[in-house]
């Protein structure tokens, strides 16, 4: 009769300590979780849903890592394979770094070899980066720096690089600033601190058009006209010049009293030059006489500064940190101070970096990059409706800078919900950021500079990406057409 007794209450007693299992597997902050507000910036749905698949993830999770344990692989392994990137059997993965110094480009592993190839590597980004011998500079510390924990997308598809496309290493001086031509996608113009500017082009074969010589100290910014045939340079030497690049001469100088930091075409009406410089003031010229249209003081010392496509804004940035939105008459180039930004840090940094779009997939509409001298990248909502009001989205704290490193916005290249971010950095290395991510992870880095890396620029065609160091060499990487 006991035998009996117990092979009756034997499923009944499985039923309750499994009930019990459930009950203390119960996450008693899950409905909190989804019944939380979300912010104004974020899907409204996206909290909730993510924390519940989570919930529910976590125990089949467990026990999958237990039979592929007992399957003789390990912990690493097991990470590796749910980080997978999609169609990974199918998926050839390009080289990303070299040894710094060098042109020889180390051929990918196969999927397979990347999967079971488990204890040595320490996160699952530099695993799909397909390169174990890569060295690692771990120099770079920040909320955005690389870490051990598991990445839940490794290396954004889209920006990777199969190689270099192009060196110039011909500067004797350090590159401070470089950018591709309006609408072009083969010529190429990088100033450098001993007042020099070269004009190349990155079609097969490269090569350089001019030198063009004139400034005595550093060239601080310079911008293409509309339809490339003209540079405009600023330097610290207290002038704006004017360059011809056909014929490679200097074809107007205009003395001003202080250094002159940043410069800038109007994208309608390329008549009007706007210049900022240390004296807190911005100027319009008129881009055919050299005369003085309109100015308008700020602040704090002008160090950096963009239009919108309209050519109504024009966004400045000043040696404190704070954003200025100035409205333009693009008739008449009259000033008007519209809105400004306070910067929420107690340590004051210069923007080294202004950057528009016209539209953004995170923001739904124009956004604003900015890049302090601190390590702070900031990402704005901009209403032209409010004469360029500007919302903060997010922010991306990265190490403090010696050098005024710049930052760029990469391509829109997909439909995701993301936004990402390249920059230079100190330790030599090109980073790829995504904002919308929890941690600010990096989702890629090309290494091939030997000193700190100062600017980065795309091309009009977004398949080139060029990038200036201190030491004074250029290199253009070639994107992978797979992206």
């Amino acid at each position: 009769m006991a035998e009996l007794r117990s092979e009756k209450n034997g499923p009944v007693a499985d039923e309750e300590e499994q009930e019990e299992k459930k009950k203390e597997n119960v996450d008693p902050e899950l409905f909190c979780c989804l019944l939380q507000p979300a912010s104004s910036d974020s899907d409204s749905n996206y909290i909730g849903i993510r924390r519940l698949l989570l919930h529910r993830k976590a125990e089949s999770g467990v026990l999958r890592r237990r039979d592929w344990r007992c399957n003789g692989k390990g912990y690493v392994a097991y990470r590796n394979f749910i980080c997978r990137p999609r169609n990974w059997e199918n998926l050839q993965l390009p080289s990303l770094n070299s040894t710094p110094g060098s042109e020889r480009w180390i051929p990918p592993p196969s999927p397979l070899s990347l999967l079971y190839e488990v204890e040595s590597w320490s996160s699952s980004r530099d695993l799909q980066s397909g390169n174990p011998s890569s060295s690692r500079r771990n120099s770079f510390s920040s909320t955005a720096s690389d870490s051990g924990r598991p990445q839940h997308r490794g290396v954004e598809p889209a920006y990777s690089f199969v190689g270099m496309h192009c060196v110039f290493d011909q500067s004797k001086a350090s590159v401070t600033v470089l950018k591709f031509g309006h609408m072009s996608s083969d010529l190429l113009a990088y100033g450098a601190s001993d007042g020099t500017l070269t004009v190349c082009t990155v079609s097969d074969p490269p090569s350089i058009i001019k030198h063009l010589t004139g400034h005595s100290k550093d060239v601080t910014d310079f911008d293409f006209s509309s339809n490339n045939q003209y540079i405009a340079s600023s330097s610290m030497d207290k002038t704006v010049r004017v360059w011809e690049i056909s014929r490679g001469l200097c074809i107007r100088v205009i003395y001003g009293v202080s250094p002159q930091m940043c410069i800038r075409f109007h994208p309608v009406n390329n008549n009007f030059l706007s210049v900022g410089n240390t004296n807190r003031e911005i100027t319009v010229f008129n881009f055919s006489t050299g005369r003085i249209i309109n100015k308008t003081v700020i602040d704090s010392e002008v160090t950096a500064m963009d239009h919108d496509h309209t050519g109504q804004l024009l966004f400045c940035g000043d040696s404190s940190g704070c954003i200025y939105s100035v409205t333009m008459n693009s008739h008449t180039g009259a000033l008007s101070r519209s809105h400004r930004h306070r910067s929420n840090s107690r340590q004051k940094s210069p923007v080294t970096t202004l950057q528009y779009r016209s539209f953004s997939l995170l923001a739904r509409g124009p956004v604003l990059l900015t890049c302090t001298q601190d390590g702070s990248l900031s990402f704005f909502s901009v209403a032209l409706e409010v004469q360029g009001y500007l919302t903060p989205r997010c922010t991306l704290k990265l190490t403090p800078r010696i050098h005024r490193i710049h930052a760029s916005f990469c391509p829109l290249l997909s439909l995701e919900k993301g936004e990402y971010i390249v920059a230079g950095s100190e330790d030599s290395n090109v980073y790829f950021y995504d904002l919308t991510r929890p941690k600010h992870t990096c989702v890629n880095k090309l290494q091939g500079h030997r000193f700190p890396v100062m600017d980065v620029a795309w091309n009009y065609g977004e398949n080139l990406l060029a990038s200036s160091d201190f030491y004074g060499t250029v290199i253009v990487w070639n994107r992978s057409k797979q992206g």
